[in-house]
């Protein structure tokens, strides 16, 4: 699977190159649990995203909207998550190459660059807060905070079992042992990063 594949295809759904299930030469059908869940994990927040950009469109229509202006930094912000997206996506084919050292690698660029979006984002939230523009100072603006924090929130939640996948690197564990882990957190976080796109693009139309 190629980096621009990976970046592009539905992650909630599967594909042939990371199926739900694995057949045994024996003929035996066995499950991935941990992928299940994750599909069902995000199949629920894309469709809470999905239900905050749809009451994002409803609201912009009462005449007290006013839209705020967009920092220059979310795209600066998009490229670095775009960045983190390739570094996890590259971690993850070094697991299938048993290399420890571009896995490692890969890691700390991963957690290097959403580490630097989170703090980017936050950083927006202080240009705005320092312009005046509050969350309870507008309808917009309280969109905003929400939607983005509820996206930094979920990529939070992505980096802790991130963090006990490096753990388990750097304590020795070999790239058979960690392949799944690296490519279930892969995947969460293309679909991060397809979510912060679409959320994006609604608050630019704006």
């Amino acid at each position: 699977m190629n980096i621009f594949r990976a970046l592009t295809q539905k992650p909630w759904l599967p594909d042939e190159d990371d199926s739900i299930v694995e057949i045994h030469p024996d003929g035996a059908v066995v499950l991935h649990s941990a992928k299940i869940a994750l599909r069902i994990f995000l199949a629920v927040v894309a469709t809470l995203f999905s239900l905050f950009m749809a009451a994002y469109y409803v609201r912009m229509e009462v005449p007290d909207w006013r839209p705020l202006a967009e920092p220059g930094l979310l795209w600066v912000n998009t490229g670095v998550l775009f960045l983190a997206s390739v570094a996890l996506q590259w971690t993850r084919q070094a697991t299938y190459g048993e290399n420890l050292t571009q896995i490692k690698l890969g890691l700390l660029a991963g957690m290097t660059l959403t580490l630097a979006f989170l703090g980017g984002q936050l950083w927006v939230w202080q240009q705005l807060m320092a312009d005046g523009y509050y969350a309870v100072g507008n309808p917009a603006n309280a969109f905003f905070y929400l939607i983005t924090a509820l996206h930094g929130v979920h990529i939070a939640g992505g980096l802790f079992v991130w963090i006990r996948t490096a753990t388990r690197v750097w304590r020795g564990a070999e790239a058979y042992q960690i392949r799944l882990s690296v490519e279930l957190c892969t995947v969460y976080w293309h679909f991060l990063l397809l979510v912060w796109l679409a959320v994006f693009w609604v608050l630019l139309s704006t």
